[in-house]
């Protein structure tokens, strides 16, 4: 019997094949990712899979102003950085980022892949802040600029 679009098994998830990706702005940021909302058909939710072997991070120290971000560990050992403090990582841990939050990365300082579910809002447009590399970077669909931080220009109202 075939499952319907919306139910993928273990199984299933097992035989997607990952997609590696280096962070723009950081070559030891790197993660093998299975999409598992895309997968089965949402679009406004993203849901994935995430698996980042040892001594890599999973993104380069960063904070979104309009997404919402969350992680949940299903097995490895690892660190989180929120806004500058080191924590502690393990299987059942929850991280949860709210819009326009603090800064963060999740990184593998064990000796097994650390793995964990990814889920975020899909938004359109979004803002994310590097503050150690003071740069911010604008998405708008699959256009994206980065700019420095002291390109940004902000004007109080009119």
């Amino acid at each position: 019997m075939n499952n319907p679009i919306e139910l993928l098994k273990a199984a299933d998830i097992a035989g997607m094949p990952g997609r590696s990706k280096a962070h723009l702005l950081n070559p030891d940021a790197v993660r093998v990712s299975k999409s598992l909302g895309g997968a089965t058909g949402l679009t406004d939710l993203g849901f994935q899979m995430m698996t980042v072997m040892p001594g890599r991070e999973y993104a380069e120290y960063h904070r979104h102003l309009y997404e919402e971000q969350c992680f949940y560990i299903l097995s490895g050992r690892g660190e989180a950085i929120i806004d500058e403090k080191a924590y502690a990582l393990g299987a059942g841990d929850f991280l949860g980022f709210p819009k326009n939050g603090v800064a963060h990365t999740i990184l593998n300082n064990g000796d097994d892949p650390l793995v964990f579910l990814c889920a975020r809002v899909n938004l359109e447009q979004d803002v994310c802040d590097y503050p150690r590399q003071k740069k911010r970077l604008y998405m708008n669909g699959a256009e994206e600029v980065l700019v420095d931080f002291r390109d940004i220009r902000v004007e109080g109202p009119a």
